[in-house]
């Protein structure tokens, strides 16, 4: 997990759309599937899909996603339960926080906010849990504090 990095910024809300869209329909080139796309996905689902539960659907939307793309979800590689429910429990944190309102304005600040770093689940996380098959396969609690509420 990388810790100093520049996020690529969003430059309109159809951008955002597009990417939780084709998240959504399987239709996003693999390259697109980008750490800032993530959360972009995430808080679009949060926003503006309240038809969507993402508690209980973020996984399969991922998997399926991978799986399209030619993915492999297995014990090192694909999807990562425990590092997406503390991004999920990121994003709401900053939802709950923030004073912007337009999506691009929200997504953007949120990539720049501590909840948008790549390291941000290692505030909660030893690397030695976070990067096990254990919380890869499965959500397993944080060992050093715990997440926000949601």
């Amino acid at each position: 997990m990388t810790t100093e990095y520049s996020p690529r910024l969003f430059a309109r809300d159809e951008d955002v759309r597009a990417l939780g869209e084709g998240l959504l329909a399987c239709a996003l080139p693999r390259e697109a599937w980008t750490h800032e796309a993530h959360l972009a996905a995430c808080l679009w689902l949060l926003t503006e899909r309240p038809d969507i539960d993402v508690d209980a659907e973020i996984a399969g939307l991922i998997r399926r996603f991978n799986a399209s793309v030619g993915g492999v979800n297995d014990d090192t590689q694909g999807y990562h339960d425990s590092i997406t429910r503390a991004y999920v429990a990121g994003v709401r944190l900053f939802l709950a926080e923030t004073a912007e309102t337009g999506l691009t304005a929200r997504v953007n600040a949120l990539l720049l906010a501590p909840m948008g770093r790549r390291d941000w689940p290692l505030r909660f996380y030893s690397r030695d849990l976070l990067f096990s098959v254990r919380a890869r396969r499965g959500f397993v609690s944080p060992d050093l504090a715990p997440l926000p509420p949601t």
